[in-house]
Formats: C-alpha cells, sequence, structure tokens
C-alpha cells in the first residue's frame, strides 16, 4: 500500500517527471529508525523571542546558509554579466559569453554569483549553467512565501578559467511551470567577478574538456594529469528522487529497486573501470514531504551541487594517443530502464609545458567484488538492514619532461542503513551513513605526495501522520570531511568540515495553505578547521524567523 506521505510526494515528483534536469520537488518520504510521539509535536515549541510567531505566516526570512563565504583577493577585478533571465517553462536561456577587457586573461580568483528572487507558490527546482557547454554550477532552488523570498549562490569557478578565456555560448536552465496553481516564476540573475593576477598552477588545468555526444573525449596528447568532475544528482521525479529509501523487491513498500538503496557512481574508460564514489544523499527544499523544514535553512549543498571528483592520471598514458576515448559513467542500483539521474562529465586536463606527447601506462586495475546485502524483516514494523561496499585501485605512470610520475588511487566506500516503516508508511524512518574513502599518492620529482580524504554523509530522521492529519518531520543530515596531506609519510596540511543541519516541523495535510497552522524549528552548524585556520558558524530558525546567527572559532 503506497503510504499518504509518499503518494503526497510522487504527485508532484511526477508532475514533470519526462524532464529530468528541470524537476525536483523531491518532497520525500525518509524518515528515522524509531516511531516518532507525535504528542510531543513541534507545535509546543515555545517562541525563542517576542518576534518568533507562533506558526508560520505568509512571510518568513530569506534563505541562507551558514557556509563560510568566498575570500575575495585583493585588487583589481572586472565584472562580467553571464545570464539573466526569467524561467517559466522548460526553454532554455541562451546567451554569450565574453572575456574581461581589463583585467587580463589570467586571473587569481574567479567567482560566480547567482542572485535569484521567486514570489507565490512554487516547487523546488533543479537547474544548471553551462559557459561553452562545461558544467560550472548545478544548482537548486528555494520554495517562495506568497510574499516572495530572495536569495543568491556563489561559487569559487576558477578552475574553469581555461574556459572563460575565449568567447563562449552560455546556456542556463531552471525548469519551471507557471499556471494558476504554481505560480512563481523564477527570476535569476548570473554574473562572473575576474580578480587579476596568477592562480596557483595546481589548482587550475590548462583545458576543460566536455564529452561529444558518442560520450567520447580527446584529450591533449601531452596530458600530464587528468581529473574527471561528474555533477551526479538523483531527481527529475518518481523514486531515483529519493533512491536511499529503495528497498528490495521483495518488501512492501512504495518505492523498490532490485537490490535495494545501494548507488555507486561509476566511471568507465574505454569499458574499463576507472573510478567509484558514493554519491551525496542530496535532500531538496521540498524534501522528506515538509518544505517548512528548508523555508530559511536549506539541507547541504542544495544550493551549490558538488562535483564528484576522480583521479583519471592513471589512464594518461591509454588517453594521450590521439584518439577519442569513450568516457561513461553509470550509477549501480538503478532499476533497468529507470530514470532519474543525472551525470554530466567535464574532464580537467593539465599538461606539460615541455613535452609534445607525453606517454604512459596503466599498471594496475584492481576492482574487489562489489557487496550489497539489503534484508528484509517482515513485522508489525517492517525492516530493511543495508550493508554494502566497494573497493577499487588503480594505478599507472606518465613519462613527463620532468621525468616519470606514478600515480595511485585506492577508493573504498561503505553504505549501512536501518529503514523501518509500518503499514500504510504513516511512519517511515531511516538512519544510513555513507563513506567514501579516498587516497591519491603522486610519486615523482621529489618525495612522494599523499592526500587521503575521509568523506561521511548521514541521514537519520522520521516522518509520522498523526490521527489529526499532522504530518511532522524530525531529521538531521551530516557533510563530514577529513584530509590529511603527507610528504615521504609526513603530515604536511590537514582540514575537518563538519556541516551539520537538524530540523523539526509539522503542519496539517489536506487543507488550504493559510489552514496548515506549520511550525517549525531548523538549525545548521559549519564547521571547517585545519592547518590553513578555522571557520565556525551556526544559524537557528522558529517558524521561519531567523533566531540565531552566530560566528567565532
Amino acid at each position: 500500500m503506497r503510504s499518504r506521505i509518499v503518494m503526497s510526494m510522487l504527485a508532484g515528483a511526477t508532475l514533470l517527471a519526462s524532464t529530468l534536469l528541470g524537476v525536483s520537488p523531491a518532497q520525500a518520504a525518509d524518515t528515522k529508525t524509531q516511531t516518532v510521539d507525535t504528542k510531543a509535536s513541534s507545535a509546543d515549541i515555545k517562541a525563542q523571542s517576542a518576534d518568533v510567531p507562533a506558526e508560520f505566516g505568509t512571510d518568513w526570512h530569506d534563505p541562507l546558509t551558514a557556509a563560510p563565504p568566498i575570500a575575495r583577493p585583493a585588487g583589481k577585478s572586472c565584472q562580467v554579466a553571464l545570464a539573466e533571465a526569467q524561467f517559466r517553462d522548460f526553454t532554455p536561456y541562451q546567451g554569450t559569453y565574453a572575456p574581461p577587457k581589463a583585467c587580463g586573461d589570467h586571473w587569481s580568483k574567479v567567482v560566480l554569483r547567482l542572485d535569484g528572487t521567486v514570489k507565490g507558490r512554487q516547487y523546488d527546482r533543479l537547474g544548471y549553467l553551462h559557459v561553452g557547454g562545461v558544467e560550472i554550477l548545478r544548482t537548486s532552488t528555494p520554495e517562495p512565501s506568497p510574499d516572495g523570498i530572495a536569495w543568491s549562490v556563489e561559487k569559487d569557478v576558477t578552475r574553469y578559467s581555461a574556459t572563460f578565456r575565449s568567447a563562449q555560448n552560455v546556456e542556463m536552465l531552471i525548469g519551471n511551470v507557471v499556471d494558476d496553481t504554481y505560480t512563481g516564476v523564477i527570476d535569476v540573475k548570473a554574473t562572473l567577478t575576474f580578480y587579476e593576477g596568477r592562480p596557483a598552477a595546481a589548482q587550475t588545468p590548462d583545458r576543460v574538456l566536455t564529452l561529444g555526444t558518442d560520450s567520447t573525449v580527446t584529450t591533449p596528447r601531452n596530458s600530464e594529469r587528468i581529473v574527471a568532475e561528474v555533477y551526479a544528482t538523483g531527481s527529475g521525479g518518481g523514486c531515483e528522487e529519493f533512491w536511499y529509501l529503495a528497498v528490495p523487491d521483495s518488501a512492501p513498500y512504495s518505492c523498490q529497486a532490485d537490490k535495494g538503496p545501494y548507488r555507486e557512481v561509476q566511471i568507465k574508460v574505454d569499458g574499463q573501470l576507472a573510478g567509484i564514489a558514493a554519491p551525496f544523499p542530496n535532500v531538496w527544499t521540498g524534501g522528506w514531504s515538509d518544505p517548512f523544514l528548508w523555508y530559511v535553512i536549506p539541507g547541504p549543498r542544495a544550493f551549490d551541487v558538488k562535483p564528484i571528483e576522480y583521479d583519471l592520471t592513471p589512464f594518461a598514458g591509454l588517453l594521450n594517443d590521439g584518439r577519442p576515448h569513450h568516457v561513461d559513467v553509470s550509477v549501480v542500483g538503478v532499476p533497468e530502464g529507470q530514470s532519474g539521474w543525472s551525470a554530466p562529465v567535464n574532464v580537467l586536463v593539465w599538461q606539460d609545458a615541455h613535452r609534445a606527447h607525453v606517454t604512459g601506462k596503466l599498471t594496475l586495475d584492481r576492482a574487489g567484488e562489489l557487496a550489497n546485502s539489503s534484508t528484509y524483516t517482515p513485522g508489525s514494523e517492517e525492516r530493511v538492514d543495508t550493508n554494502a561496499g566497494h573497493r577499487l585501485t588503480v594505478a599507472g605512470y606518465v613519462d613527463t619532461s620532468h621525468g616519470r610520475v606514478v600515480t595511485t588511487v585506492d577508493r573504498k566506500l561503505t553504505n549501512t542503513s536501518v529503514h523501518r516503516w509500518i503499514d500504510g508508511e504513516n511512519m517511515d524512518g531511516l538512519d544510513a551513513t555513507w563513506t567514501d574513502d579516498e587516497s591519491v599518492t603522486v610519486d615523482g620529482r621529489g618525495p612522494a605526495r599523499t592526500t587521503a580524504t575521509h568523506r561521511t554523509y548521514t541521514m537519520n530522521g522520521a516522518t509520522t501522520i498523526g490521527t489529526d492529519d499532522r504530518l511532522r518531520t524530525v531529521l538531521t543530515l551530516g557533510d563530514r570531511a577529513a584530509v590529511v596531506d603527507t610528504r615521504d609519510g609526513r603530515r604536511t596540511g590537514w582540514s575537518r568540515l563538519d556541516d551539520t543541519y537538524s530540523g523539526d516541523a509539522t503542519y496539517t495535510l489536506n487543507v488550504p495553505r493559510d489552514q496548515r497552522h506549520a511550525v517549525g524549528t531548523s538549525s545548521e552548524r559549519y564547521r571547517l578547521y585545519g592547518s590553513g585556520g578555522c571557520y565556525d558558524r551556526s544559524l537557528a530558525t522558529a517558524q521561519g524567523v531567523l533566531t540565531e546567527d552566530r560566528s567565532g572559532c
């Protein structure tokens, strides 16, 4: 039996499911590991200040996140308008870009800024921005208030400088529907600001390539480092929008997916496995059937979807033959024939300026057996336990003008989750953890250098519907990463990221908007510290009012 929670979500999510990138009403029925006592509803939360209303009104604070602002260099800067559009349907904005004339053709930093406004009623929508075919931003939108909201997104896009040095076509799309019910027109403006100077060579590739229509790429013959980035998102309506809740076919749940919820984003070069990664469990601003969770503070990465990075340098010897090579991205676990994932690819290339042809060889490509177990346990409270994981090690060398360089990439993924629900799915709970451990070692031209990254993503929450038709969602999301750089085994740098969101919101179903009597609190703490310094900011809201904005280490 499909739950009222999931049916409510799919009613919106399937509205435009045929167009993958343009829609993301993601009102998912993701949930916690135990039944929530609806008597302890967030309606009982007391106002934290005299300015906090008893329930949500027709307006609330503009969306914001606790993430750090982009650091701006001193010195001369130039701003270029990139796109300006109102999105009412699925017609992309088409424009042109020309490099700034007054800031040279090399920049210490390039910052993208997106400013948006929307008013009325509208779902959350997914969008992209392409320059010269290169995807420089993937984003989603907040859901508006009747009175209207404004928001902005900033992103360091210095790595795409090679694309920005010449005139390019620009394409942007935030697929939308505007009618008598969904009245919100999404009005956006995108700009690039260039800061004169020289960037760090190691951070800025010489070329940024895209795949052809046949999924092939031809790299320069003197490529000495190659990195693919994949903007992988489960979206577009249907169950893959909330893939982490899928259950095996044997379980009586509204979203089934063969073996269960395990998803893995794989990249292959000419059919050979070249990289694996855990997708980030994005929750858009209508997610978990409760938009009141997200009206002010979105979930981690919702406005700035980060790409998965794969170091393909071990394959450089193969790719540098001057011929086109197939680069394919797929998502393990998606039922055959089911849509719902988008995974555009950029290929970043660093070239050897002193050699026309860099030769090399792939010396190791060893994949462990993919473990994927989802066990269904029936009962008054249905349950699926998932344990899954995979490991891949690839290595190869390139013979450069400064000697032979050996690159070894080792990546290990794990996923554990407990999914509980009751008949009708009016209680639906999830407690899940994903880890993605990656080690990249570069040996050549001096001491061996290793960057080890330990990523952890967590999701723990519950959605319940009481006998009074009050839907309550309690949810915590975590985005964490620990990075350690070493040279010959000695630590040379480190950092720790901890971005944690928590929310608790309740409203009445099946009534007009002004009768929902919605209440809710949300908070986010973003901490980033290490050898490069410290950043710590906390936000909190109640009924759409910002009650805390605190910074300090």
